[in-house]
């Protein structure tokens, strides 16, 4: 990448000197540690630079010529090359790029399709799904009668069961998408679950999304009635999102792709965030180049490759492998709610990666079972197959060293005081000091970017 400098330049450093440094350790941070958060990726400086464009500026309530303000033509320009963009990345015929992030979007779909009490479904978020697709203190589990469906022991959808639960509940939207699921997503089999219910059929496709366009990751586009996604992940974008609407949505409901866009603005928005839309559009331009193809291909090869790695060294993980970017590992053998301890010694080595409920997680959310990590951010800084084993080494170094060692009191009361205890002793762990170190120098063989000199 190019020199940071052309990007953060002197400005802030001259008027904030607090934000500046806090800017600059973030990126120290990064640049000397391995970021396996499977949501989290580096966006280029081309994206970073539209991010803080003047567009931040502008307000312009309403869509591309039908705007409330004045001075909008710079705006309609590239608000409309961002749609047709996605709609020829992802073969729709319509695209709303104003969402602000993922939730809203979704809260668009929900607007658009359904009214307060209606049946939803979606994957249970303990079993991997996400918090707006029918979690009950989420407001689509609060607004929404929701019929969540599960994965069988194995980790995989439970097709079965997803019918069995349609055909009895009636539901007006199905959803299909994760936060926390390895394996290729059944678009056509649950579009088909849909079509025999007379459901919407919403594919989210947050995680995937680059995978998707990239070639790496069936699209759900054939049998979806809508498609969204956030720009931030595997598309290695800002953080934004996107509703569209597909060919078959036209066909079950010719007002849907309206009726979407209203509920968007004026139904849960105000005005667009205008730089978030230019670095949207900057980042669907990325995308059509061919080298992101080989890109997306390689955050899967990649992620195997670890996860392979992390097998043979007797790491369990969720489903054993995976389809897609993201791992989930499962540290049962341990025992149980052990992915705070490893996630905080990892994060003192600075490897960072997120704890995570497993399916049928013996213990809480608040303290779950599972570690979740997965490859597009380092794929972006270069990292190939051939380095996953050392990645995989780290990773189970670290892992049987603390998840051996702690485990959670049964009194909840106690367990502040001994997370507490456990914190100030793996400062001084010789283990987690060893990998920091082995982890930083290997870390300056894959720069973030090219110099922190600013």
């Amino acid at each position: 990448m190019s020199n940071l400098k052309t990007f953060f330049n002197d400005s802030v450093k001259k008027t904030d000197s607090e934000v500046s440094a806090i800017i600059r350790h973030e990126i120290e941070r990064m640049s000397n540690g391995l970021e396996l958060i499977p949501s989290e990726n580096v966006v280029s400086l081309a994206v970073l630079n539209a991010l803080g464009s003047v567009f931040t500026n502008k307000y312009s309530e309403g869509y591309p010529k039908k705007r409330y303000y004045g001075g909008n033509e710079n705006v309609d320009e590239v608000e409309m090359l961002a749609i047709e963009r996605a709609k020829k990345l992802f073969g729709v015929p319509h695209a709303n790029v104003q969402c602000y992030s993922g939730s809203p979007a979704n809260m668009a779909v929900y607007l658009a399709t359904c009214k307060p009490g209606d049946v939803v479904m979606g994957q249970n978020l303990p079993d991997g799904g996400h918090l707006t697709h029918g979690w009950k203190v989420n407001f689509s589990g609060l607004f929404y009668k929701s019929v969540p469906y599960h994965v069988k022991a194995d980790g995989y959808l439970d097709l079965e069961e997803i019918r069995k639960l349609a055909i009895e509940n009636k539901p007006k939207l199905i959803w299909c998408g994760a936060t926390a699921y390895t394996r290729e997503f059944p678009f056509e089999e649950i579009g088909k679950i849909a079509d025999e219910v007379g459901a919407y059929f919403a594919a989210d496709i947050a995680h995937i999304s680059g995978l998707v366009i990239g070639g790496a990751h069936k699209s759900p586009v054939p049998y979806a009635h809508i498609v969204t996604t956030t720009t931030h992940k595997t598309l290695r974008g800002p953080r934004g999102a996107m509703v569209m609407v597909t060919q078959r949505g036209l066909d079950k409901d010719p007002e849907l792709a309206d009726k979407l866009d209203k509920a968007v603005f004026p139904g849960l928005q105000g005005g667009p965030h205008d730089h978030q839309t230019a670095a949207i559009a900057v980042t669907l331009g990325e995308a059509m180049k061919p080298e992101f193809k080989e890109y997306a291909k390689q955050i899967v090869k990649n992620a195997k490759a670890l996860a392979e790695e992390l097998m043979q060294r007797d790491i369990k993980l969720v489903t054993n492998g995976t389809d897609n970017h993201m791992l989930l590992i499962d540290l049962t053998p341990y025992g149980k709610g052990k992915g705070v301890f490893v996630q905080e010694a990892l994060d003192l080595a600075h490897i960072t990666l997120n704890k995570n409920t497993i399916p049928a997680d013996p213990s809480s959310p608040f303290y779950p079972s599972g570690v979740r990590l997965g490859t597009p951010a380092i794929t972006t800084r270069g990292l190939m197959e051939k380095e996953m084993e050392h990645v995989a080494e780290w990773l189970a170094r670290i892992i049987k060293e603390v998840a051996s060692k702690y485990s959670l009191p049964e009194d909840k009361t106690k367990i502040k005081e001994y997370l507490d205890d456990f914190r100030s002793e793996i400062r001084n762990n010789v283990i987690i000091a060893q990998v920091k170190k082995e982890v930083m120098e290997f870390c300056k063989k894959f720069p973030l970017y090219t110099t922190l000199d600013y």
